[in-house]
């Protein structure tokens, strides 16, 4: 398993987890990766996955859901996510990088990120 250590769902799944959210790989197996989900384990099926062998500690931009009641509208269609603490932010389109509000970390925004595929 040392090579696939990160995952987050993609962008078309609908799951338990948190969009753009990084998540700790704990086991795998030939149909389903268990995540570390708020120190519990969560199994999921490794379809709806994309996995990377190290944190990448970029902020996620992700696609605004059609039913995204929780996130402000003044936000547009896409959202940035915290590497760190995973806390939502309003995507600056000019930005390179951004201080996170909740956890004070300062990241690369994640512009050329795979979460498409």
């Amino acid at each position: 398993m040392s090579e696939i250590r990160w995952a987050r769902v993609r962008a078309e799944a609908s799951c338990e987890l948190r969009r753009g959210a990084w998540y700790r790989v704990l086991r795998l197996t030939p149909h389903e990766v268990v995540l570390d989900v708020n120190s519990r384990p969560l199994g999921v099926s490794r379809s709806l996955l994309y996995m990377l062998p190290a944190h990448p500690g970029v902020w996620s931009v992700v696609p605004r859901p059609r039913h995204a009641g929780a996130l402000p509208s003044s936000w547009g269609a896409r959202y940035a996510v915290c590497p760190s603490c995973r806390d939502r932010a309003r995507l600056l389109a000019s930005a390179a990088s951004m201080r996170c509000a909740k956890c004070g970390g300062v990241y690369e925004i994640g512009w050329g990120d795979a979460y498409f595929t």
